[in-house]
C-alpha cells in the first residue's frame, strides 16, 4: 500500500509489545512528519540502548557496566533480596521508596507449556547468592498470575533446601487502594481476607 521502507518501518514498529497494525502505522506516519533531527534521535537512541546496555553480572538488572547503580550502591542492605521477573519490576519497587535491598532478575517465569524451565531462568545464580553470603530474607516479587504463582512456590521450595535457616516471604496482594468491593474477584478478595491485619 505505501513505499517500501514506508511498509518495512510500520512491519517492525507492530512486532513492538501492544502495539497493532493501526497503532504501527500512526507512529510511522509520525515519524516521518517530524524533523530529521527528532526521527535520527530516535534511531540514535535504540542504536545506543542496543550497544550500551546489557545484565548485571551479580542481579541480572539493566545496567550499563559490569554491575547496576543498585548492586554498586554500598547503603542497599546486602542481606535482604527482593525477586523479581524482569527488569521492568524493579522500577514500581524502588518508585514506592518501601524497599533498601538488592534484587535478583529471573529473566521470566516458569511455563513447562512455553518451554520455560528453570534452567532457562537465572534461579541457580539466586540459589548461589543465598548459599553463606549473608543473605537472610528472600522477597519473592513474580506476578500474581498462574506462572508467577508457580515460579514463587518453586522457588520457595528450592530456597528453603538450600538454606533452611532463610526467610523467604511474598509480596502481600489484595485490594487495591480505592477500588470497590463488588469490582473485587474472588481469588483476589479471598488473599485480602487472609491477609487482614489489626487496625
Amino acid at each position: 500500500m505505501f513505499a517500501a521502507p514506508v511498509n518495512r518501518l510500520i512491519a517492525e514498529l507492530a512486532r513492538l509489545p501492544g502495539i497493532g497494525q493501526r497503532t504501527a502505522q500512526r507512529l510511522a506516519f509520525h515519524i516521518l512528519s517530524v524533523s530529521d533531527e527528532e526521527a535520527l534521535a530516535l534511531a540514535a537512541a535504540i542504536r545506543e540502548v542496543k550497544e550500551t546496555v546489557g545484565q548485571c553480572e551479580i542481579c541480572f538488572n539493566l545496567a550499563t557496566e559490569a554491575t547496576c547503580r543498585i548492586c554498586q550502591d554500598e547503603r542497599r542492605e546486602p542481606a535482604t533480596i527482593c525477586v523479581v521477573e524482569q527488569p521492568s519490576d524493579v522500577i514500581p519497587i524502588e518508585r514506592s521508596g518501601e524497599f533498601h535491598g538488592r534484587y535478583h532478575v529471573l529473566g521470566g517465569a516458569l511455563s513447562p507449556i512455553d518451554g520455560v524451565d528453570p534452567e532457562h531462568l537465572h534461579i541457580a545464580e539466586l540459589l548461589e547468592r543465598v548459599s553463606g553470603n549473608g543473605v537472610r530474607e528472600v522477597v519473592i516479587a513474580t506476578n500474581a498470575t498462574t506462572t508467577g504463582e508457580a515460579t514463587a512456590l518453586f522457588l520457595a521450595d528450592s530456597l528453603r533446601e538450600r538454606a533452611p535457616e532463610l526467610a523467604v516471604t511474598r509480596l502481600a496482594s489484595g485490594l487495591p487502594v480505592g477500588s470497590d468491593l463488588e469490582y473485587a474477584d474472588e481469588i483476589t478478595l479471598g488473599r485480602a481476607l487472609r491477609g487482614r491485619q489489626a487496625l
